[in-house]
């Protein structure tokens, strides 16, 4: 099995022991979870552009900048501890594998974002064992399709390859209005990230990065945002 799309040339997030230093003039936009009357997550509703005039470009990862969601410096005032996991584990050395009739489900629990995508109607994990039949199959591959920091991915049994969406490459700043939090930074199109040794980590169509400065797997995002109660203010 390969996980790795196709990396744009110039675009890249690099770690640093401050914030993330963009390059290659990366779209940067809000992105809110959408939800229903249940209050269970839908959709990806786009919301307003941030224009970037210089280059390269500061993104906060401490989360306590009073310019989000560029850096203000303030990592250096609160003495931010921004050591990240030292492993770079591939995503299929971290995923489980669930099996369905012509379709199956990796996942990798420890990326969890908290984006509840996988919820709806019984649950990813239990959607796949019928994706034999089209109308499952087709609300199974959206529903694994929106988990922005592919924890999730869906495979071709036969041929051993992903089914991924087509991601131009962005960054989201997530918003999820439905638990008054703020999310990470929702990485797509298989954007190039780097730690603060300037070593690659494997290539992805969908990452999310913490940027509320409490996960325990920085760079990447755990879910963290949620136990602390993230707010970045955007939405006002």
């Amino acid at each position: 099995m390969k996980t790795n799309p196709t990396a744009p040339n110039n675009m890249s997030v690099s770690v640093t022991f401050g914030p993330y230093e963009l390059k290659g003039n990366i779209p940067l936009q809000l992105m809110t979870i959408g939800t229903n009357e249940k209050g269970e997550s839908m959709e990806w509703v786009p919301g307003k552009t941030f224009e970037t005039k210089e280059e390269p470009v500061f993104l906060c990862r401490c989360g306590h900048s009073g310019n989000k969601p560029f850096c203000d410096n303030t990592h250096l005032q609160i003495k931010f501890d921004g050591t990240t996991n030292p492993h770079h584990r591939s995503y299929l050395q971290q995923a489980s594998l669930y099996e369905g009739p012509d379709t199956l489900l990796t996942d990798a629990e420890n990326l969890c974002a908290f984006a509840r995508f996988c919820d709806p109607n019984g649950q990813v994990w239990h959607m796949v064992e019928n994706t034999d039949d089209p109308a499952v199959k087709k609300q199974f591959l959206k529903q694994v399709h929106n988990c922005p920091s592919g924890r999730l991915m869906a495979w071709n049994k036969e041929t051993q390859t992903p089914i991924e969406p087509k991601l131009s490459p962005a960054i989201g700043i997530v918003e999820d209005p439905s638990k008054n939090i703020s999310g990470p930074y929702f990485v797509q199109g298989g954007i190039t990230i780097y730690d603060e040794k300037g070593i690659p980590y494997e290539i992805r169509n969908r990452v999310t990065l913490c940027r509320c400065g409490a996960s325990r797997n920085k760079p990447f995002c755990d879910g963290s945002h949620a136990a602390i109660q993230f707010k970045d203010g955007l939405l006002l």
